[in-house]
Order: structure tokens, then C-alpha cells, then sequence
């Protein structure tokens, strides 16, 4: 029986810091920051290629890091957000290729059947949301958490043309990373962020997962 919960409940632990870490991005980034100076470029080019480049790390943090990104990088003065924001960028254009390519050519062979963090539901109608919007789908999910995640996934999987697929991830890549930082960046020094920065950072989630939300009420309704 010991054994058996031993798995449980260090699943449990690692969920309890990383909402730790979310719910205090601003104190750990910053603790981040001071202790690793400029290898914190590449720790948090490394999120954001995690985030959304492997399907099965959709819950690390990615519009709210960019934000606190911004925000602690104006705090500290230790990184310059000139140079932040294109490392970023090309960790999430080189994270959307690797789940791209995934996609393409293992997708099919590897989800055949369903696992907990992925159904085959999920692919074929994020398929069917392709066809009916598609490529924008890359631009709209850029700022959706989870979507963001399988959106390339699902492109390799229908094998979506390559420039095609591209275009749309540069062009939601630069719109997603420059706004969310420069937002941090101009923002964090305003008294009432730096007051209340977990519920700004919070609200932040709030907002980009208000799609789903109100996708998941329009299809309940239509049933």
C-alpha cells in the first residue's frame, strides 16, 4: 500500500510548488534572478520551450512568467528586456517546431489511444477547429494556456503545411512574447502591481483561460 501512494504523493508535493511558485512568481524570479544573473536568460528560455514545446508540460507557467519576466527585469536592472524578449521568442518558436514535428511524425502512432493528459477526442476537434478557422487557430491559442501547448501538436498530427504553419507561429510568437513582457515591464513598477502582484499575476491566468471557459459554456448549452 506504501508503495502505491509513494507516486501519489510526490505528484502531490510537485503540484504544491509549482502553484507555490506561481502564486509567489514575482519573490522566486527575482531570488532567480539575483542568484543566477545571467544564466536566467537561459532558465527562462527553458520554461517557455518546455511550456510549449512538450505535451506533457501544458502546466508550466508561460503568459504570467513573461509578465513577471518583464516586471522583475525593470525591479533589478539585472537583465535587459531588449535582449530578453528575442531569447524568448525564439524558445517559444523552437519549443511550437518540436511539438510540430512531433506531431507530424509520431502523433498518429503514439496516440492511438487515450493517456491522463491527453485524449484523442482532443485531437480530432482541435482538427475540426482547424478546418473551420484555420490558421489563425495558432495565433488565438498563442495566448490560451494548454491550448498553446497542443495547438502545434495538432497541426503536425493533420500535417498542416510547414510555411504556412510558420508564418502564423512567428507572427503569434513575437505579438505573444513582446506584448506580455513589455506589459510586465512598463507595469510592475506601478504601486499597485507591486502591492498586489499575485492577484495581477493570477488575473493574468484569468484572463487567458476565459476563452476556454466560455467555449466549454457554449458547448454545454448546445447539448
Amino acid at each position: 500500500m506504501g508503495r502505491k501512494t509513494e507516486p501519489i504523493l510526490i505528484v502531490i508535493e510537485l503540484l504544491t510548488q509549482l502553484l507555490d511558485f506561481i502564486r509567489h512568481l514575482d519573490v522566486h524570479l527575482e531570488n532567480i534572478m539575483r542568484e543566477y544573473e545571467v544564466l536566467t536568460y537561459l532558465i527562462l528560455a527553458l520554461i517557455i520551450f518546455c511550456e510549449t514545446g512538450l505535451v506533457v508540460t501544458p502546466f508550466l507557467p508561460g503568459d504570467s512568467l513573461l509578465f513577471a519576466a518583464g516586471a522583475i527585469t525593470a525591479k533589478t536592472g539585472i537583465l535587459n528586456v531588449w535582449l530578453l524578449i528575442p531569447l524568448l521568442f525564439l524558445a517559444a518558436i523552437l519549443g511550437d517546431n518540436t511539438n510540430y514535428f512531433f506531431g507530424r511524425f509520431l502523433g498518429n502512432k503514439v496516440f492511438k489511444r487515450d493517456y491522463w493528459f491527453l485524449k484523442r477526442e482532443y485531437i480530432d476537434r482541435t482538427q475540426e477547429f482547424y478546418a473551420k478557422y484555420g490558421g489563425r487557430t495558432l495565433v488565438i491559442a498563442r495566448f490560451v494556456p494548454i491550448i498553446r501547448t497542443f495547438a502545434p501538436f495538432v497541426a503536425g498530427v493533420g500535417k498542416m503545411d510547414y510555411r504556412r504553419f510558420i508564418g502564423y507561429c512567428i507572427g503569434g510568437g513575437i505579438l505573444w512574447v513582446t506584448l506580455l513582457t513589455l506589459a510586465g515591464y512598463f507595469l510592475g513598477s506601478h504601486p499597485f502591481v507591486k502591492a498586489n502582484f499575485e492577484v495581477v499575476i493570477f488575473a493574468v491566468i484569468g484572463i487567458s483561460v476565459l476563452p476556454i471557459i466560455v467555449e466549454f459554456v457554449r458547448a454545454k448549452m448546445k447539448k
